[in-house]
């Protein structure tokens, strides 16, 4: 009997989501591939995994022996690769890794190459991916580790198969065009600028939501003039003078034209993060790529 790993991966997301639509989204996947995935898996096991219970389904009970059999058989494949690596006496080894933009642009190019002259016979193989997405990407088996963003304001979810290693915390500043800093008192309390046009992204996503909920602490609610999702891009609007935006240190080596930032008295952070699986953390090559990304990472 032939147990894919990525059907055992849908069934695995599909016992916590509760639906076919909600482990696709958490999968990357179309509702259509997880029904695929998880008929597969009858087909092979010659029994009935699942059933309809309204718009959920739930796991027969043979569905749910597979579902605990099917994160030990996962988790010991990961352990299984650690230790071969292990066992080699040297570290080497393939490893995708996800990446966002501001990562891909500062952290990632010194890191690999310090990786490259301690561990020529590590090799990484880079994809970006939605930020928002690091923890669900590796936790669908499409890369070995993603970097990511967590905000205290705005967490990213927790789950034992996926651990977050912080690399580092960065306290925001406040980024106002250069021809505006004096209209500011330093350091800036956050509702000195509720009067402003901010850039920003959408609420949807972590990071507009850590923000607003900082500015909502702070007694207002941020006029967004702009809806804005790439980092570059908001600083080159707040440079041309459309607005105000959060910055950060690693966020300023991107651009810093036209901008001035404005340290802010409030304490608002975000923690720069790798999720990487449980298991697969034990894997020499991982530390080594971790280790990297950890010392370019640092202020």
């Amino acid at each position: 009997m032939e147990l894919p790993g990525v059907q055992l991966r849908t069934l695995r997301e599909l016992t916590r989501s509760r639906t076919m639509t909600a482990a696709a989204a958490a999968l990357g996947y179309t509702p259509g591939a997880v029904s695929q995935h998880i008929a597969a898996l009858e087909r092979a096991t010659g029994t009935e995994l699942v059933r309809r219970a309204g718009r959920r389904v739930e796991l027969t009970d043979a569905g749910q022996t597979l579902a605990v059999h099917a994160e030990r058989i996962l988790g010991a494949q990961a352990e299984a690769v650690a230790a071969l690596e292990r066992a080699r006496g040297e570290v080497s080894g393939r490893l995708r890794l996800g990446v966002f933009g501001t990562a891909a642009a500062v952290l990632l190019p010194p890191a690999l190459r310090r990786l490259t002259a301690r561990h020529p016979g590590v090799r990484v193989e880079s994809r970006e991916v939605d930020v928002d997405l690091a923890y669900t990407e590796v936790c669908a088996g499409r890369v070995d580790l993603a970097l990511g963003l967590d905000y205290p304001d705005a967490p990213l979810d927790r789950d034992g198969a996926v651990e977050l290693v912080r690399l580092r915390s960065e306290r925001f500043s406040l980024a106002v065009p250069e021809g505006r800093a004096g209209a500011f008192g330093t350091p800036l309390p956050l509702a000195g600028a509720a009067d402003c046009d901010w850039i920003l992204p959408a609420p949807g996503s972590y990071y507009g939501r850590a923000v607003r909920t900082a500015c909502r602490r702070a007694g207002f609610e941020p006029r967004v003039a702009h809806e804005v999702t790439d980092t570059a891009t908001s600083l080159a609007m707040v440079g041309a003078g459309l607005g105000v935006a959060p910055l950060t240190e690693l966020m300023l080596r991107l651009r810093s034209e036209g901008i001035v930032p404005l340290p802010l008295r409030e304490v608002v952070e975000r923690h720069i993060v790798v999720a990487v699986g449980a298991a697969a953390r034990d894997r020499p090559s991982v530390a080594a790529l971790i280790d990297a990304l950890r010392t370019g990472a640092a202020p």
